[in-house]
């Protein structure tokens, strides 16, 4: 018996319904909730329709995870600016945009921690992907810029953007003071975001 085709539309709000399941769970529960069943419970629709859609469970988390992910959806390309492509405004936007993307995305910070705890290959799919877009990145802004100061400016950017992960977790799970300044105040994130831009300004100059 040939398997009846679902129309698209009702494929795409059924995938989304997946998703926004995985996140209801996440958020709730954090990740020993994942399980098949309960998601399925949660999105309202029949399990088997995750293995249709997305292969099995480990697909569909591949598939939230990477949507999630800020790094792995950072692009150099910009339909809204038109001017030439500066690679310093680049790295320090992108920079101050995760600080807020993590602070505010409490799903991302449980896949964070999730990574830290534990070995899965959704996870291990996640890192691969933020490498091998991180490639595309320093290969089209950083590389032929620095030239053969491009390895010190990897690890400075290695520097900032786990510094930046651990900060909004710290502020989430520890407390919000760090160093004096407390990382839930805006005027706080506003000192983080000043300290970015001095940063990023002193690499250019200096590297």
């Amino acid at each position: 018996m040939q398997e009846k085709k679902i129309p698209l539309r009702n494929k795409d709000k059924s995938k989304q319904k997946f998703l926004d399941a995985v996140a209801s769970i996440l958020k709730e529960k954090g990740y020993e909730g994942l399980k098949v069943n309960d998601i399925a419970q949660t999105a309202g629709l029949d399990k088997k329709l995750i293995y249709r859609y997305f292969g099995n469970t480990n697909g569909l988390l591949d598939e939230y995870i990477l949507s999630q992910d800020f790094w792995s959806n950072v692009t150099t390309e910009s339909e809204n600016d038109k001017k030439e492509f500066d690679g310093k405004d680049f790295t320090r936007e992108s920079l101050i945009n995760q600080f807020d993307y993590v602070f505010q995305n409490k799903e991302f910070q449980k896949i964070i921690l999730w990574r830290l705890s534990e070995e899965r290959g959704s996870l291990r799919n996640l890192t691969d992907k933020q490498e091998e877009n991180g490639e595309l990145l320093f290969n089209a802004f950083a590389d032929s810029h620095f030239g053969e100061n491009s390895g010190t400016f990897r690890a400075i950017m290695a520097i900032l953007i786990s510094g930046i992960y651990y900060m909004n977790l710290y502020a989430q799970i520890n407390g919000s003071i760090f160093c004096g300044i407390d990382l839930q105040k805006e005027d706080g994130r506003e000192k983080i975001k000043d300290a970015l831009t001095f940063l990023v300004d002193q690499t250019y100059k200096k590297l």
